[in-house]
This record gives C-alpha cells, sequence and structure tokens, in this order.
C-alpha cells in the first residue's frame, strides 16, 4: 500500500517574514532528522555549508529555504529555450558539491536497479513503483514526456504535472507520488531501512549531511501552509507568479538530492530554470478544491 502523504495541521501566517520562527511541526521533522543522523553513531558534522549570501529570488521564508543554499536553485527563465530544459549532468555534479553530496554517494547501479524493482533485502514492489513514478514526475523536462492516455506533457519548470487521469496538479499534492512519497523517505521509513539492509549505509548517512537535511524542515512547513493547491508566490519587484511547490528552492533541493543518490543522471534531468504558470491557470488549480483541474481544458496555455 502506498504510503499516505505527511498530514499535519494549517499553520496560520502564510506570510511568514525571513527569519520568522518555524512552525512546531518542523521543528519535530528536523528533530528526527537529527535522531537519524546520530543513530548511525557519526561525529562528523553535516558536509553542506551555505554556498552564498542571502539573494532575493523572489520567494519568502519557508519558501525560500535556508538561507544562504537559494542561489543553489533555478531560477526564473528568462528565455524562452530555458522552458523545460534539463540541468545536464555537469551542473549537475557542480550543485551536488554545493549542497554536500559526490557522486561516490549514490547507489551503485545494481543496487539502484533492485531498488526500483522491489528487489534487495526487504524490497516492496509498491514501494518501489512510487519511487519511480516520483523520478519520472521530477524530470519532465524536454525529451522526458509525461502520458495521459495518448496526450503526453512537459512541465516540469512549472513545478506542475499530469497525472494517470489527465488532471494537473502540483507534484505536491496530496494526491500525488511524489507526496505520498514522504512516509517512505521519512526516518525510519522504507527507503532508510532499506539502504540499510543493502549495503548503502554511506548514501544515507551522505544524505543526512548534505543540505537535504535542513531544506527538508523549510520543504515541511511550506507544504503545510499551501493548502490544496501547493503553489508558491514568487514576487520580484512589482511582478508576482505563481510556480509549483516542486521548483520552490527547498522542495526542489531536498528533491535534487535524493535523486542524486539514487543515480545522479536523474538529477540531471531535473529543470534548470522555473516558469511562471498562466495566471488563468494558476487560478483554476486554486479555485480548486482538490488542486486539480482537467489538463485538456488548460492545454492551449502551455503551447
Amino acid at each position: 500500500m502506498r504510503g499516505k502523504g505527511i498530514a499535519g495541521r494549517d499553520f496560520s501566517g502564510h506570510g511568514c517574514r525571513r527569519g520568522a520562527q518555524l512552525p512546531r511541526g518542523a521543528l519535530t521533522v528536523l528533530a528526527l532528522v537529527g535522531v537519524c543522523v546520530l543513530s548511525f553513531g557519526t561525529t562528523r558534522m553535516a558536509g553542506a555549508q551555505p554556498v552564498a549570501e542571502t539573494v532575493d529570488t523572489g520567494f519568502v521564508i519557508p519558501f525560500a529555504g535556508a538561507p544562504g543554499y537559494e542561489s543553489v536553485a533555478p531560477t526564473q527563465m528568462t528565455s524562452p529555450d530555458q522552458l523545460n530544459q534539463p540541468l545536464g549532468q555537469q551542473v549537475a555534479d557542480e550543485i551536488a558539491a554545493q549542497i554536500g553530496l559526490d557522486s561516490s554517494d549514490a547507489l551503485t547501479e545494481e543496487q539502484y536497479r533492485d531498488l526500483i524493482t522491489g528487489g534487495g533485502i526487504g524490497g516492496n514492489r509498491e514501494d518501489a513503483e512510487v519511487i519511480d513514478e516520483c523520478a519520472r514526475i521530477l524530470t519532465n523536462t524536454n525529451g522526458r514526456p509525461l502520458y495521459s492516455g495518448t496526450t503526453s506533457s512537459v512541465l516540469a519548470s512549472y513545478g506542475l504535472y499530469v497525472n494517470p487521469d489527465g488532471l494537473l496538479e502540483s507534484p505536491a499534492n496530496a494526491d500525488a507520488p511524489t507526496r505520498q512519497v514522504n512516509t517512505l523517505i521519512a526516518p525510519g521509513g522504507f527507503v532508510g531501512t532499506w539502504l540499510r539492509n543493502n549495503g548503502a549505509t554511506h548514501t544515507l548517512i551522505a544524505l543526512y549531511q548534505s543540505a537535504y537535511t535542513v531544506q527538508a524542515v523549510y520543504g515541511f512547513a511550506a507544504q503545510q501552509i499551501s493548502g490544496q493547491a501547493q503553489l508558491v508566490t514568487n514576487t520580484k519587484g512589482d511582478v508576482s507568479s505563481e510556480v509549483g511547490m516542486s521548483m520552490a528552492p527547498p522542495l526542489w533541493i531536498v528533491n535534487f538530492a535524493l535523486l542524486y543518490i539514487l543515480k545522479p543522471s536523474l538529477a540531471a534531468a531535473m529543470p534548470a530554470h522555473w516558469a511562471p504558470i498562466p495566471s488563468a491557470v494558476a487560478d483554476a488549480v486554486k479555485a480548486s478544491p482538490t488542486g486539480q483541474i482537467a489538463f485538456a481544458d488548460y492545454a492551449s496555455y502551455f503551447e
């Protein structure tokens, strides 16, 4: 059975300012992550350090993530040819180094294949399918379309995707595998247990010593205050726009780290830039009680 998404109460204060206190639920997640790191018996401090001075990305806390890491995440596209373009391996490796990861931290090809096929010690085919679906959604860039029936779509830069039922939604929607996977990747969950049981404890340690740890806290807080739509407002100057939660800095970095330790080439296929969702589409998603709309009704906005 697929794990359900992290369910927590809504927190007030959507307009959080930089330096604002994180919700108690987010601090609980940090505590759990800390326990997981300590359980490995390692005393080394996290390998990742903030890579730059805080920059004005147009996102605010918690959607901006940890100060100093915002410059690692995708910037808004400035030309049409950047839409849904993947990072490429060289850039992915550079980003990995900035957040405290290296290709040697990733699973071997055999371990990766076992994990996503339900093999190995304690493998589970249903959980493996969720992980594989997540990877495909998060790498829905040029050359990697998703299909709903005979309809193909490439929407990663918008932080959106089309599910098998033809519904357009944020990857952070409660219905999405990319949200349901939260229980699998949580401390003590399926993924951590599988890694320990299959000779990949070093991969798990590397993940928790990277920027993943602190960014997961901000990502959790952001998801809790974003309702069904799971969209994020970006404001630069007098211009405000919406983008899916998966393109906000903390969630993007968390997802990047997870894909990189699975297989660096997957992280290389993630979107290099984010794109504003057409306003009519964003309004419809926010107005929907489920945060989902029929893609067929709005596909023309993405042509």
